[in-house]
């Protein structure tokens, strides 16, 4: 190796990783083939802007709502590689009790998204945290064991809005059970009544000038749909 006369100060040095052969390959990486693919890196600068998507959680145990804010990088633009990537993750409250774990959670998460790979494995460590005093109810009947573990829903759903978690598919065998237990429980909550007509809105009351179950709550007044009869005239 040729001996290399260094005349100026050195101020800083990095290792140069370029020319190592590459090992376990992530979704993010191409094969060699394809040398001009840009990959998700920590040293990838941040540009000027970034595309951001907030959501909005409103757990019960707390008195404000949390804003989620996620911003995507975008690689590879206007190419067959192009695909968004996260980049940094910001959480706002008027909730100052939850301030330094918001703060330290954000830059780890923020930290791991620059990093790159495969960063989908977040989304199962946040979902799995659980609060001692117990967890809520969220939307759509979902039980949450923490506030943690909702934002770890958050996540999910942003990567699978821009492609990195897919949606589960099941197979023939799974959706047929579950159209068999479907249609089991419907048939069990059915309403045995003579009086029920399948032509008029579910919930609907027994009229008691026709007999039939039409009636419903309009502009504050039962009104039957079958015959009209109103109580109020």
């Amino acid at each position: 190796m040729a001996k290399v006369k260094i005349e100026t100060k050195i101020v800083g040095y990095r290792v140069n990783t370029d020319a190592k052969p590459q090992v376990n390959e992530t979704p993010d990486q191409f094969t060699e083939e394809e040398p001009n693919v840009v990959r998700m890196h920590e040293r990838l600068e941040r540009p000027e802007m970034l595309r951001g998507t907030t959501y909005k959680i409103k757990p019960p145990v707390s008195d404000h709502a949390m804003y989620i804010t996620i911003n995507d990088i975008v690689l590879n633009q206007d190419t067959e590689h192009e695909k968004f990537r996260p980049y940094e993750i910001f959480i706002n409250s008027k909730n100052l009790d939850h301030y330094q774990w918001i703060v330290a959670l954000t830059r780890v998460l923020s930290a791991v998204f620059r990093k790159g790979g495969d960063v989908a494995f977040l989304v199962e460590e946040l979902k799995a945290v659980f609060d001692p005093k117990g967890g809520y109810f969220a939307g759509e009947g979902k039980f949450m064991p923490s506030i943690i573990a909702e934002l770890g829903y958050v996540i999910e759903r942003h990567f699978k809005y821009i492609g990195i978690i897919g949606e589960p598919i099941l197979d023939e065998h799974q959706q047929k059970l579950i159209e068999e237990k479907r249609q089991e429980f419907e048939n069990q909550s059915k309403q045995q009544d003579a009086f029920v007509n399948t032509e008029f809105p579910e919930g609907s009351k027994l009229c008691g000038q026709c007999n039939t179950v039409a009636t419903v709550l309009m502009d504050g007044c039962e009104t039957c749909l079958n015959c009209g009869h109103s109580k109020c005239g």
